[in-house]
C-alpha cells in the first residue's frame, strides 16, 4: 500500500500562497516517494487567503460583488466564495472594510463602516446559502458591526428617532435599535466567524484601546470610540436582549465580532478550527501516514491559534506524525521538537540561507527542505 501523506500548509506570506506552498511540498515528496498517495489540503488561519483556501476545498467559485468600502462614498469590488453546491459562502470582511482599502492619511475609525460587509452577507443570502463563514481580520473599522447590520435592514436611531450616520463615532448618539426591517433570512443561516482574538468590546483590552490606534485613532479618539461602543453594547442588550459586552472576541474587527453575534446569531471560533471544520480536514486524515504542514514563521505563539497548531492538534488525535517546513523559526528548532509538538521541522532560513534569499527562492527551498523531511521519515520508518 502506498504511503499516504496529507500536505496542509498555510501561506508563506510575501512569497507563496498556501496552494503554491502545497505544490512545492508535493514536488519534494514525489522526488523521493514517486508512488506516494498525496492529498493536498491548503489551510488558512482565517485571515488573508481564507476565501481562496476554503472555496477551492469546497470545489466552488469566486464571486465579485461591488459594495460600499470603509470610507464614506467609497465603492470596492469585493471577492467572496460560493461552494459548488451553492450552500456555503465564504467572506473576508477585509475585502469590503479592510485597512488596506484606506490610504494611510485617511485612516479614521470614527467614520469607517462595515456596511459593505453586510452587503456581502446579503449577496450570499441572495445566492440561497445555508451557511456563511466570515473571516474578520484586518479591519479598518470600529463601528461594532452596526454598518453591517444596517445593510441587513437594522435601523439605529438617536433620541429624536433620526437614523444615525455611519462609523464608530455615530454610535455615541444611539438611543434605540429597530430590527423590524431586518432581513429574516439571516436567522435561518449558520454563521461561523473565524476569530483569533479574545478581546471584549470595551475597556483597556477592548476594540478601541487595543486596535484603534493602528486604524488611525488618536488618543482622544480612543476614549470617544470606547464610550460609543459601550453605548452600542448597552443598546443591543436593551433592544435585543443579547449581552455582547463580555463576549470573548466581541472586540474583534472593531466590534464586528459582537455585531455578528447580536444580529446574525454567529458563533465565534478560532480561525484554523473553522477552516478545518468546513473543509473536512478530519476526513482527509483517515489512513494517513504523515502530515506535512508549514507557514512563513513559527514562534512561541504557534501553539495558540496559528494554522500549524490546528493541523497538529487534529493529526495527534489520529496518532499521525507531523512534520513542518517553515520560513523561519523564533528560537531553536529543538524547542519545537523536544516537547513533541512537532515530529520534524525544517526552516528555509538557516546559517546558509538569509531571509531575503528564502523569500526570493521560497518554492525551490521548500522542495529541498521537504525532501530532507521525507528522507528522515523513511530512515525512521525502516530503521525501527
Amino acid at each position: 500500500m502506498p504511503t499516504k501523506i496529507v500536505i496542509a500548509p498555510d501561506s508563506f506570506k510575501g512569497s507563496l500562497t498556501a496552494h503554491e506552498a502545497a505544490s512545492a511540498m508535493e514536488q519534494g515528496v514525489l522526488q523521493l516517494l514517486p508512488d506516494a498517495h498525496i492529498l493536498k489540503h491548503p489551510v488558512s488561519d482565517g485571515g488573508e487567503g481564507l476565501v481562496g483556501v476554503v472555496t477551492s476545498a469546497l470545489g466552488g467559485c469566486i464571486v465579485t460583488t461591488n459594495v460600499s468600502g470603509p470610507l464614506p462614498g467609497q465603492r470596492v469590488d469585493a471577492r467572496w466564495g460560493l461552494s459548488s453546491d451553492g450552500s456555503f459562502a465564504i467572506i473576508e470582511m477585509a475585502e469590503a472594510a479592510g485597512l488596506t482599502l484606506v490610504p494611510a492619511d485617511r485612516r479614521d475609525p470614527k467614520i469607517t463602516t462595515t456596511y459593505g460587509v453586510g452587503e456581502l452577507i446579503r449577496a450570499a443570502l441572495d445566492a440561497g446559502v445555508s451557511s456563511i463563514v466570515i473571516g474578520i481580520g484586518g479591519s479598518a473599522t470600529n463601528d461594532g458591526g452596526a454598518g453591517m447590520a444596517e445593510a441587513l435592514g437594522v435601523r439605529f436611531v438617536d433620541a429624536s428617532g433620526k437614523a444615525l450616520g455611519r462609523g464608530g463615532a455615530a454610535l455615541l448618539d444611539i438611543a434605540a435599535i429597530d430590527t423590524q426591517g431586518k432581513d429574516v433570512r439571516i436567522d435561518n443561516v449558520e454563521v461561523l466567524v473565524a476569530c483569533d482574538v479574545q478581546n471584549t468590546l470595551c475597556g483597556i483590552q477592548g476594540a478601541s484601546a487595543v486596535y484603534g490606534p493602528q486604524k488611525g485613532a488618536r488618543l482622544s479618539d480612543v476614549s470617544l470610540l470606547d464610550k460609543a461602543l459601550l453605548r452600542f453594547g448597552k443598546s443591543v442588550h436593551a433592544s435585543l436582549g443579547v449581552d455582547v459586552l463580555d463576549v470573548a472576541g466581541g472586540g474583534a474587527a472593531g466590534g464586528l465580532g459582537a455585531g455578528l453575534v447580536a444580529f446574525c446569531g454567529a458563533t465565534l471560533k478560532r480561525g484554523i478550527d473553522v477552516v478545518l471544520q468546513v473543509t473536512g480536514f478530519d476526513d482527509h486524515l483517515q489512513g494517513a501516514d504523515l502530515v506535512i504542514t508549514g507557514e512563513g514563521r513559527i514562534d512561541r505563539q504557534v501553539r495558540f491559534g496559528k494554522a500549524i497548531s490546528g493541523v497538529v492538534e487534529q493529526a495527534k488525535r489520529h496518532n499521525i506524525p507531523v512534520a513542518a517546513v517553515v520560513g523561519s523559526i523564533e528560537g531553536s528548532r529543538e524547542s519545537f521538537l523536544n516537547d513533541g509538538f512537532l515530529n520534524d521541522l525544517e526552516p528555509l532560513v538557516d546559517v546558509h540561507t538569509s531571509s531575503e534569499e528564502a523569500m526570493r527562492n521560497a518554492q525551490t527551498l521548500i522542495v529541498e527542505r521537504t525532501k530532507l523531511l521525507i528522507q528522515r521519515y523513511l530512515n525512521r520508518k525502516y530503521n525501527n
